[in-house]
Order: structure tokens, then C-alpha cells, then sequence
């Protein structure tokens, strides 16, 4: 994404609709806010703000654009639309986050910051429109070959607050999102390890889907999981502090905890490369494994990953790639703004 700082003037894009744009990405944990002004591509003037240090996107909308005004002085004009990626399932106006205490209604936030309109989306939806437009120094490839079967649908998954998944499909109108709640899905072993911490995570929960192990609140729960397995004490530990301890190898049950999370989710990516027909490509985002760094990429994900049997060699051409900035979805959320127009 480009970093420059361009003006704010009040333009009408090809789509019809007056920019400046206001985009944003809202996790369970932080929400990101970007800019797209007249005459530009790609989103500028970013900044992360912690859902924690605001009542509501709305609240925190506002400190962005207070923000933004002081920096661009008398160049700075209020946005004509907005769209927002939210990491929950979207179908109405009202719109409560799954991982967070924050909710909102759609007409109500739009009429408060004085938008012609207001897109919300999924966030994964919006990461999923990024794809095409990735550039090299956004993401990085680590496994199978270096180019997917071409005109094939793409997939995303992201272990991060929460745990999303999407699809890209190609059609004749160009790229349409598939969005989901896959990180919901049941989640089931592929070794012996495997089977016994799942077993352990039953005691506490009825339903182990991917989320509730993949992901910043799964970890925990994952850790206690593989500390019981190795007979260890399960000390309670942040999903923070599980990554430092299998970092800096002064923990065997968190290492074994990292371990078992990149091969469960290799395990699951597979799964929704298969039931997408993702052959284009498998992309990872979030914000756990790019913390992960060589770790990750020695782990067993990609084994797993491509371990389905007689359908070994299908995923051995489905290349995987880590997306390794972390604001690809503003550029997705600009996309399905300018799809919706059209």
C-alpha cells in the first residue's frame, strides 16, 4: 500500500460516487482505518486503533477523522462513503461483532459521520477481494509451485482474534467473494495427538470447532489442552504469551502447543481448498502466523495440508501463500464499494 499523503479533494470516481472514501478493517482486537482520495488507488493515511479505547466503530471513526483533519488542515473534506470489513456474519442492519462487545446499527453510524453511504461486509469478504490485487513485498509464498491453475477460485483463511475464511470466485463480471463462517466448522484430527487434545477440549466444550483452537482465543484454550496431553501443568497463558514461550523455546508445552496449531491448521486449509476448488491458490492472513516467522514455515503445515490421500496430488499444485501485510483488507473493502456501484 502506498504511503504517500495525497490531498482530499472531493472527486467523482469512474463508479460514481465522490471520494474521498473512509475504508476500514474491524477486528475483535483492533480496528484499522484508511483512506482513498480522489485520484488514488490504493488506501493512504492508515492508522490501527484498539477497539478497547472506543465505545463504538462510530467513536473511533470519529478520532480517525479528527486525526486525519489536523494532518491535512484546510486539504481535509468529510467522506462521501465509507465501506467496512467487520469480523462478523453481516445480514442486517444491526451488526454485532462475535469476538468483541461492540454493535452498531448501519443507518445509524452513516447518518452520524454524514455518509452518502455505508458499505459493511465481512472482513474476510474484503480480504478475499484483495487477492488479485496483491502485490510481491505483500505477501510471501511457502509452498507448492508458484502459480495456481489459472481462472481457478481462491481461498483465504486467518487465524487471528477470531478465525475467518473466504472464497474467490471468477466469473465473467470479474471476481466475486464468497464469505462464510468456516472458522465454525468442526474441526477434527489426523493423528493420534491430534484425537487426544480434541478429547481434552471436549470436556469444556461440546462443539471444537476451528476457531476455538486456530485463532488469538483458541490459543489458550489449545495450550491447556496439550499441557494436559504431555502431563504437564496447564498454566494459563495469553495467546501472547503461548507464541513467546514457543519463540523463545523456554516452554515444551507451548512449543508443542505452535506445533499442533500450524499443523491443524494446514490440516484445515486443506479442507477448505477441497470444498472451495481453491486450486488458484490458498492465502493465509491474520495476525498469529506472520508472528510465527521461520517457525511457521518449517512447521507441518504444508504437509498437512496436502495429506488427503488419493487427493494428495490435487493439493500438491495449490500453492499457499502468507500474506504478510496486515491492511491488504482496506484495499478489498474499496473493491466491493466500487463492485456495488457498478
Amino acid at each position: 500500500m502506498h504511503s504517500d499523503t495525497p490531498t482530499a479533494n472531493t472527486a467523482t470516481d469512474l463508479d460514481g460516487l465522490a471520494r474521498p472514501w473512509l475504508l476500514a478493517d474491524i477486528g475483535g482486537t483492533n480496528a484499522r482505518f484508511g483512506w482513498l482520495a480522489a485520484g488514488h488507488t490504493e488506501p493512504c493515511h492508515l492508522e490501527t486503533l484498539p477497539t478497547a479505547g472506543h465505545a463504538s466503530p462510530a467513536l473511533a471513526a470519529r478520532h480517525y477523522l479528527a486525526l486525519l483533519a489536523d494532518r491535512l488542515g484546510h486539504d481535509y473534506t468529510p467522506p462521501q462513503a465509507a465501506a467496512w470489513a467487520v469480523a462478523t456474519a453481516v445480514g442486517s442492519d444491526e451488526v454485532r461483532f462475535t469476538n468483541s462487545a461492540w454493535a452498531f446499527s448501519r443507518s445509524e453510524t452513516r447518518r452520524l459521520l454524514g455518509l452518502q453511504e455505508l458499505l459493511i461486509l465481512n472482513d474476510f469478504e474484503a480480504l478475499a477481494l484483495s487477492l488479485p490485487h496483491l502485490l510481491p513485498h505483500q505477501v510471501r509464498r511457502f509452498g507448492g509451485p508458484e502459480h495456481g491453475l489459472p481462472g481457478a477460485a481462491l481461498a483465504v483463511i486467518g487465524p487471528g482474534t477470531g478465525l475467518g475464511v473466504a472464497g474467490l470466485l471468477p466469473t465473467a463480471q470479474g471476481w466475486v467473494a464468497i464469505p462464510g463462517e468456516g472458522g465454525h466448522a468442526s474441526l477434527s484430527a489426523a493423528d493420534d495427538f491430534d484425537a487426544a487434545v480434541l478429547a481434552a477440549v471436549r470436556r469444556d466444550h461440546a462443539h471444537v470447532s476451528a476457531e476455538r483452537l486456530l485463532s488469538g482465543i483458541g490459543l489458550p484454550v489449545l495450550h491447556a489442552a496439550v499441557a494436559r496431553v504431555m502431563g504437564l501443568p496447564a498454566t494459563a497463558k495469553t495467546a501472547s504469551e503461548v507464541v513467546d514461550g514457543a519463540l523463545q523455546a523456554h516452554d515444551p508445552a507451548c512449543g508443542r502447543t505452535v506445533d499442533s496449531f500450524c499443523a491443524l491448521l494446514g490440516s484445515f486449509a486443506g479442507n477448505v481448498a477441497l470444498t472451495l476448488g481453491a486450486r488458484g491458490g490458498v492465502y493465509i492472513g491474520g495476525g498469529i502466523v506472520p508472528r510465527l516467522g521461520e517457525r511457521f514455515l518449517a512447521s507441518q503445515f504444508r504437509e498437512r495440508f496436502e495429506a488427503k490421500g488419493r487427493f494428495q496430488a490435487y493439493l500438491q499444485a495449490v500453492p499457499t501463500v502468507l500474506i504478510t501485510d496486515t491492511l491488504a483488507a482496506l484495499t478489498g473493502a474499496a473493491q466491493a464499494l466500487r463492485q456495488q456501484r457498478r
